[in-house]
C-alpha cells in the first residue's frame, strides 16, 4: 500500500507514506477489534474490499 516501516515512536510504532504518518495502535501484540480496524482503514483511504483482496 506504499507505506514504509514500521518505525519506533515514543509510545507507538508508526508507518509512513510520504508526509502521512500512521500510528500503529497495538504495541502489545494482541488482536485489534473490528471498529479500530475500520477507523485505521478510513484514515489511510483503503476500502474494506481492498483490504479483503490483500488477504487473498
Amino acid at each position: 500500500m506504499g507505506y514504509e516501516g514500521p518505525f519506533h515512536g515514543s509510545k507507538h510504532n508508526f508507518m509512513r507514506r510520504g508526509r502521512h504518518k500512521l500510528r500503529i495502535p497495538n504495541p502489545h501484540g494482541d488482536d485489534i477489534n473490528v471498529s479500530l480496524l475500520i477507523r485505521i482503514l478510513r484514515e489511510v483511504g483503503i476500502s474494506k474490499e481492498e483490504w479483503d483482496r490483500l488477504g487473498e
